[in-house]
């Protein structure tokens, strides 16, 4: 039997009156396989890796804008927007790879509606 930490919780309301709530009996992740969580994770992990790269972008343009001539400042800005780049190409090159391999290995009907 799986369980979950707290399956009934018992609350005591003003009045007397007592709520109860209840969790989810039979919590599963809709399988027991690591393969399908992770299918199921993948368009979020990318767009939030496109949301940190984003963010990382705007983050080094303004250190290199505020740098006012300051040779460390300007150096650190640089280099945030190396690390991005770099960030994006493997990201990049991570989903095409995932892609390609669905295609060879014959996957590319399930690997294509993850991308979905």
């Amino acid at each position: 039997m799986r369980t979950l930490l707290a399956q009934v919780v018992n609350i005591e309301g003003n009045g007397g009156s007592n709520v109860s709530i209840e969790g989810p009996v039979n919590f599963k992740f809709g399988s027991d396989s690591i393969g399908v969580i992770v299918g199921q994770a993948l368009p979020y992990i990318f767009a939030a890796a496109g949301i940190g790269l984003l963010l990382m972008i705007i983050s080094s343009g303004f250190s290199i804008m505020t740098s006012a001539g300051d040779a460390k400042k300007l150096a650190q800005g640089r280099m945030t927007l190396t690390n991005s780049i770099v960030g994006f190409i493997l990201i990049f090159g991570a989903f095409w790879i995932v892609q390609i391999l669905g295609v060879i290995l014959g996957w590319e009907s399930s690997i294509g509606q993850i991308f979905q």
